[in-house]
């Protein structure tokens, strides 16, 4: 039993409710990681805690559960494929232990699911991909053409 004494919730404003945030790409980093031991206890988990770097869910968490010990070949393959693509999306190839991952920022692309259990929709983190720089960015837009710095002479020709 927790001691609560001292605990007033007249003077502690109440958390409210969270909705799943809309499916897109989000930036984001691993901000704690931590191996649990799976339902059936026949294998574990890496469970990672991400969080929302920017934008309007700044600061919002969501979670991926990587099954790299476990008895299902196939959940094992998806999960050492996620690993991969989280380690290359923040360039550190060789992790010696999961705090390697921290605190790199990431693209995340979120997606929707309708739990199983009560039919409530949750995000699902779907790929990892790296952070790319504005210029990056901006230049894989078709309705944005980069426009010359001047009218003179181009800067091979100078």
């Amino acid at each position: 039993m927790a001691n609560l004494n001292g605990f007033n919730a007249n003077d502690v404003e109440p958390n409210s409710t969270f909705e799943p945030i809309p499916a897109g790409k989000y930036l984001a980093a691993i901000t704690a990681s931590e191996t649990k031991q799976n339902k059936a206890g026949n294998g574990s988990y890496l469970e990672l805690t991400l969080s929302i770097l920017e934008g309007a869910y700044q600061g919002r968490q969501l979670w991926a559960r990587l099954n790299l010990d476990n008895p299902n070949a196939t959940a094992v393959k998806i999960a050492r494929g996620d690993l991969s693509a989280i380690c290359r999306a923040i360039n550190v190839m060789q992790p010696k232990d999961s705090t390697d991952l921290h605190n790199l920022p990431l693209v995340v692309n979120v997606k929707l699911k309708k739990r199983a259990d009560n039919d409530e929709l949750t995000n699902e983190i779907k790929g990892f991909e790296p952070k790319q720089s504005p210029e990056t960015s901006s230049t894989h837009s078709s309705s944005s053409q980069q426009k010359p710095a001047s009218d003179g002479p181009a800067p091979w020709k100078r």
